[in-house]
C-alpha cells in the first residue's frame, strides 16, 4: 500500500499542491489529472523518492520511504514521460538493458515477446531504434511492463504517441497488472477505459 499523508510540492515561491492525501492499495490505478504545470510530474517524482515535498510524508505498507532507499524502489516500476530508450541500441537491447537494471528477466527471448505484445514484430526489433516512429519508440519504453514482476507503476503520460492500438494494448495491461493485485499511479491528460472499480481519479489544481 502506497500513501500520501499532508503532502505538499512548490515551485519556487509557488505552491502547487497541499494536503494531498492519497492511499493506493492492490488492484487500484489512480489517474492524476490536471493542466500542464499543475505538479503531475512532480508528484510522481516525490512518490518515487526522487524529489522531497515541501512538507508530509509519503509511506510504502506503513513505512517512511525517506529512510527506505532500494527496500522502497525494488517494489516500483518508475517509466518518466521520456522514453529513456538508447538510439543506436535495436529495441530488443534496449528492453534487455531496462529489464536488467530493473532485476527482471533479461534475456532475449524475454525481450522479442514483450516487444511482440506491444505491437512491434520481429523485423522492428531488429532496427536501432532511432529510425523507429516516435509511437513505435514509445512502445518500445512500454515494453518493460511486460516483463515488470514490480507491484507498484509510477507512469508519467505512458499513452503519450500512441495511436488507438497501442492505448488498448496498454490499457489490457493495466487491468492484467491490477488483477494480479497490482497497484499504479499514472498521470494523463487521457481517460483510462478500466472498470470503475478498479480506477480513480486524483485532480490537481491547475
Amino acid at each position: 500500500m502506497l500513501e500520501t499523508i499532508d503532502l505538499a510540492c512548490a515551485r519556487g515561491a509557488r505552491e502547487l499542491f497541499s494536503g494531498l492525501n492519497v492511499t493506493v492499495t492492490p488492484g487500484l490505478l489512480f489517474a492524476v489529472v490536471g493542466e500542464n504545470g499543475s505538479g503531475k510530474s512532480s508528484l510522481l517524482r516525490m512518490l518515487c523518492g526522487l524529489l522531497p515535498g515541501e512538507q508530509g510524508t509519503i509511506r510504502w505498507n506503513g513505512t517512511d520511504i525517506a529512510g527506505m532507499n532500494d527496500e522502497y524502489t525494488q517494489h516500483l516500476t518508475y517509466l518518466g514521460h521520456l522514453n529513456g530508450i538508447k538510439d543506436d541500441l535495436t529495441p530488443v537491447e534496449n528492453v534487455q538493458m531496462s529489464a536488467h537494471l530493473s532485476g527482471d528477466d533479461s534475456s532475449a527471448g524475454s525481450a522479442q515477446e514483450a516487444l511482440q505484445a506491444v505491437g512491434l514484430g520481429r523485423r522492428v526489433q531488429a532496427l536501432p531504434t532511432r529510425v523507429l516512429s516516435q509511437g513505435q519508440k514509445r512502445r518500445v519504453a512500454l515494453a518493460r511492463l511486460w516483463l515488470s514482476r514490480r507491484p507498484l507503476w509510477i507512469l508519467d503520460e505512458p499513452f503519450a504517441a500512441l495511436d488507438e492500438g497501442g492505448i488498448t494494448l496498454l490499457t489490457q495491461r493495466f487491468k492484467q497488472h491490477l488483477d494480479a493485485g497490482g497497484m499504479a499511479v499514472v498521470a494523463t491528460h487521457q481517460e483510462v477505459a478500466l472498470p470503475r472499480d478498479s480506477l480513480r481519479y486524483l485532480r490537481l489544481p491547475g
